[in-house]
């Protein structure tokens, strides 16, 4: 097997290849443009393995993309690509929609032309799985969980932009017939994630004895994945997943906000003691909400459950602990990203885009 990965520099992207690279599971096509959020020495281990491919291409050029097929012949395709911080999309929809619609729909036109190309064993194997997230459906109350029917509400500029993805893959699987499969995550946490997100944003801080800030009252739920239990549950998905079907995936940890930042704290408290002693709850700092927070997410991942056999190994509390000790382990790698792209500022505070 031979996966054409799009997306594979992104945290969910390289940990996927990681997972198929050293399981043995299948050789792998890297197709990544490389942004802002790109993390490359996520695989630098395996950048010379003979069962590796990388190609700097972006998902929208439609002449890049049917190159990259002709020389690789894929026999399969996980869609990662993405823009995918809610914040970055608050401020500025525009790249959201061109790669998470526009490269969709690009990638979805050359792989349909490349699949009716192929013939007998290799035209029945192909597959097409699109990656998405569980912030499509919208927000929960304070109970009750999304499934695979549940409605499409998207609330933010980025989950309107998967929502459609999601919608054009549907599409494409009943209109022209493309064997693909579809997969619904809730939050994802684990090594190489861009500090921009929660988790590794306030290890850093915490650790640097800045400010934490909370959005609100910290009281904003969600379902945290371990990014090596996703890669698992995407390989499962793709290999195992019945044609034209959605997956939900999710860790079954749900926490609020403010207890997650709690545990961060406590951790780096006891693995990086400060010397003047206290504890870093001390940096906790409300801040006003994000424009159209949802406030719960929770996925009912019986399904693949049921029916594949994943279910999810690390507990939150086991996964974390590892994720603050590798963040500690590993300051080159977040000062460097501080240095050039990101430095830990506020981003989606953007209001003045008003209609009419």
């Amino acid at each position: 097997m031979k996966i054409l990965v799009t997306g594979g520099a992104g945290f969910i992207g390289s940990a996927v290849i990681r997972h198929l690279l050293s399981t043995k599971t299948a050789e792998v096509v890297n197709v990544d443009k490389l942004t802002y959020a790109a993390t490359p020495e996520a695989l630098e281990h395996w950048a010379e393995d003979a069962g590796y491919a990388f190609e700097k291409v972006d998902i929208c050029d439609a002449g890049a993309l049917r190159g990259v097929f002709a020389r690789h012949r894929p026999t399969a395709v996980m869609h990662l690509a993405a823009e995918s911080h809610v914040d970055r999309s608050i401020d500025n929809a525009d790249d959201f929609i061109q790669t998470n619609v526009v490269g969709t729909q690009r990638l979805l036109e050359t792989a349909t032309a490349y699949w009716q190309e192929l013939e007998g064993r290799e035209e029945a194997d192909f597959r097409f799985h699109h990656i998405s997230t569980d912030e499509v459906f919208g927000a929960l109350g304070a109970e009750g969980h999304f499934t695979e029917d549940s409605p499409y509400q998207p609330n933010s500029p980025y989950s309107a932009s998967k929502a459609a993805s999601d919608h054009l893959v549907r599409a494409w699987n009943r209109t022209y017939g493309l064997p693909a499969v579809t997969s619904n995550c809730s939050n994802n946490y684990g090594l190489y994630q861009f500090p921009e997100k929660l988790i590794p944003l306030m290890i850093i801080n915490a650790l640097n004895g800045k400010p934490l800030p909370v959005y609100g009252k910290g009281e904003n739920v969600r379902d945290w994945l371990h990014v090596e239990d996703h890669a698992r549950a995407l390989t499962t998905v793709l290999t195992k997943g019945r044609i034209g079907e959605t997956y939900n995936v999710g860790g079954d940890s749900e926490m609020r906000n403010i207890d997650v930042v709690h545990m961060i704290c406590d951790l780096v408290d006891e693995l990086r003691p400060r010397s003047e002693g206290g504890s870093r709850r001390d940096l906790i700092s409300f801040v006003t909400d994000r424009p159209g927070h949802d406030l719960r997410y929770a996925v009912d991942c019986s399904k693949i459950k049921e029916e594949l056999g994943w279910h999810p190994q690390e507990t939150f509390e086991q996964g974390l602990r590892k994720t603050v000790a590798w963040y500690l382990d590993n300051e080159a790698w977040w000062q460097g990203i501080q240095q050039r792209r990101y430095q830990g500022q506020r981003l989606g505070l953007s209001t003045s885009k008003k209609a009419g």
